[in-house]
């Protein structure tokens, strides 16, 4: 896999960190977060990976597109499915994107949150996860000026 995606990340530093996280994803570890994945590949904390995920410079939608063909050539099958889920992500303040309070499926109530719209791809090879979307709210998009604060790009429009 590493080897399809490398060619995202203009540097060495970003490409090398991303085979130790995808090495961490698919290891073992009983809890998987940016300090778990940095212990395992031998940082003394989770700064390099946290990096890697919010500022690096590396083509996201690439990465996924590779991926997607990986699974297809891997996992590709007449009778595999696609499935749609979302997921909560509980949050304390209002600055990240798309935040609000909502509804979470994740909490099961209304909290203070961010949304992922997260697209699989199962078969009786396996399963894997080949797109995602954070949901803006339609306050978020109202408001360019909060966009841009939070790195949503203008081309974004409210959906649901």
């Amino acid at each position: 896999m590493h080897e399809r995606i490398a060619g995202r990340f203009g540097r060495s530093e970003p490409r090398g960190r991303v085979r130790e996280y995808v090495s961490g994803l698919v290891a073992g570890l009983e809890r998987k977060n940016g300090w778990t994945l940095a212990e395992r590949a031998g940082e003394a904390g989770p700064d390099g990976m946290q990096r890697l995920l919010r500022r690096a410079d590396w083509d996201v939608d690439g990465v996924r597109d590779d991926v997607r063909g990986y699974v297809v050539e891997r996992l590709g099958e007449p009778a595999g499915v696609l499935i749609v889920d979302d997921t909560g992500f509980l949050k304390k303040g209002t600055g990240s994107a798309g935040v609000q309070r909502q509804y979470s499926g994740t909490a099961g109530r209304i909290e203070n949150c961010q949304i992922g719209v997260f697209l699989a791809y199962a078969s009786q090879a396996g399963h894997a996860l080949i797109d995602r979307e954070l949901y803006v709210p339609e306050s978020w998009t109202s408001d360019r000026d909060r966009c841009r604060a939070a790195g949503i790009p203008d081309e974004v429009e409210f959906a649901t």
